[in-house]
């Protein structure tokens, strides 16, 4: 084996495992806590979880005592209990109460880390911020075919093999218990309803959030654990409305902010020229990080562009309708004889701008050149004129907007000068169906508050909806 493939063998792979499954593990906890409104709930146990760590290392006076998994884990379930009975007590928001109890636990825990020092117990503040992903080594095997001795992977580093299993085990948590989660995370008082005890849900998420940061801690430090616990979930609520989309995605950025985050905070640096690496538990805190900001600007789903775009084609949408039904109000004021000719382009685009909410002089020339394309309107002689699509189009259009004034004077009593800019923004979201309700019967109404004819429906419309 070479040289590079054994160094990747001893150093890094142990390392990307246990960034892998504890940010994973992170990922899938922290979805339910995001979906719950409780995201600073994991930021609260990775923080109460000090004293409880200061405290096994002053009884055993080492690291690797397994006391101080149990330490971590009585300080985090402590802090749980702690912060809904204040919750309660007080009557306080649970974001306050979250406030007070890790921070004083935190405080707590520096205090007893200032005595471990004083004592020359092997602790410091790096080991539990930072973790020690960097020490964590593998005996690596002589060849890729010792890979299938099963002696070889018993000598895994322990960080990873505990990491594996709680992984697991979340995993397994989920699967065995994934209704009462979802359930409880979207509706507690259906849960009670439906008989399932919200609170003992609830308990249980909180202390398998406290066995994954106490599993991490040591491996990867509190600050990846506390960012993993949120980042991954928030982007991936970015990304879909589905609780099992939720938590795939979510394991999915969590793997690769662990895997990004690794390689640069490794080799960024020397790409750049530079002597020394960077933190790799801070790395991939900060890789989180910038997905998440990514997914926020560039979700397809939810995202800010998405949302841009979308917001400026329903614009062009609402200008484009608004202008068939200028025209279509101009023809019936012709065939009156109100008036002898429609306006000409310039003039009917000028009078959309100053009657129809929010639109522009350039959103107006869009909205025309969209008609144009598509048929609805063509040019005559310097004029825009409707044909028969865009006509039918525009009367329904026109149809929805006096049904709904109808129905904002005769139905809730609206004075009739008042229902237009109401009735203007209601045109575009009426369907077929909708205008049925509105115009009950064969025929419906015939007038509206200003005594003007409302247009007939469309029979085939009408046919499709009954």
């Amino acid at each position: 084996m070479s040289f590079s493939a054994q160094e990747f063998l001893a150093i890094d792979l142990p390392a990307l495992l246990a960034a892998t499954l504890a940010t994973v593990s992170c990922a899938l906890v922290g979805s339910f806590l995001v979906l719950r409104r409780q995201s600073l709930m994991g930021d609260a146990i990775a923080h109460a979880a000090l004293p409880g760590i200061v405290i096994a290392f002053l009884i055993a006076g080492t690291r690797a005592s397994p006391a101080m998994v149990l330490g971590a884990a009585a300080a985090g379930t402590l802090a749980t209990v702690l912060i809904e009975a204040l919750r309660r007590a007080a009557r306080v928001e649970s974001q306050a109460s979250m406030g007070v109890v890790f921070s004083i636990m935190f405080a707590a825990g520096v205090l007893l880390l200032e005595q471990a020092a004083a004592r020359n117990i092997d602790l410091d503040a790096d080991c539990v911020l930072y973790g020690q992903l960097e020490d964590i080594l593998w005996l690596a095997p002589d060849g890729f075919a010792s890979l299938l001795d099963p002696s070889v992977w018993m000598a895994m580093p322990r960080e990873v093999v505990t990491l594996a299993i709680v992984c697991a085990a979340v995993v397994a948590l989920i699967a065995l218990f994934y209704k009462e989660l979802k359930i409880t995370s979207f509706d507690p008082g259906l849960a009670t309803t439906l008989g399932i005890n919200s609170s003992a849900v609830h308990y249980g998420l909180m202390a398998a959030t406290a066995l994954v940061v106490v599993a991490s801690f040591e491996a990867v430090g509190s600050i990846l654990v506390i960012a993993m616990l949120i980042c991954p979930a928030a982007a991936a609520r970015m990304f879909t409305d589905r609780l099992p989309s939720q938590l795939f995605v979510s394991a999915t950025l969590a793997a690769l902010a662990a895997i990004a985050g690794y390689v640069l905070a490794g080799f960024g640096p020397i790409w750049l020229g530079a002597e020394h690496s960077l933190n790799a538990a801070g790395m991939i805190a900060v890789v989180g990080g910038a997905l998440v900001g990514l997914a926020i600007v560039g979700s397809p789903r939810h995202g800010a562009i998405a949302r841009t775009i979308r917001r400026r084609r329903l614009s062009l949408r609402i200008a484009r309708e608004d202008l068939l039904g200028l025209l279509y109000r101009f023809e019936e004021a012709t065939d009156r004889g109100e008036r002898e000719v429609g306006p000409d382009q310039e003039s009917a685009l000028r009078l959309l701008v100053r009657l129809a909410p929010g639109a522009s002089l350039k959103l107006a020339r869009r909205a025309m050149q969209c008609c144009l394309r598509d048929g609805s309107l063509r040019l005559d002689g310097g004029r825009l004129v409707l044909t028969e699509a865009g006509r039918a189009e525009a009367r329904r259009l026109v149809r929805s907007h006096r049904l709904w004034e109808r129905y904002l004077v005769q139905e809730l009593g609206q004075r009739p000068d008042h229902v237009h800019r109401t009735a203007m923004e209601l045109e575009h979201i009426t369907s077929p169906a909708m205008q049925q309700e509105l115009a009950p019967g064969p025929e419906g109404p015939d007038r509206d508050p200003h005594d003007r004819p409302i247009p007939p429906g469309d029979p085939s419309e009408t046919g499709k909806n009954t």
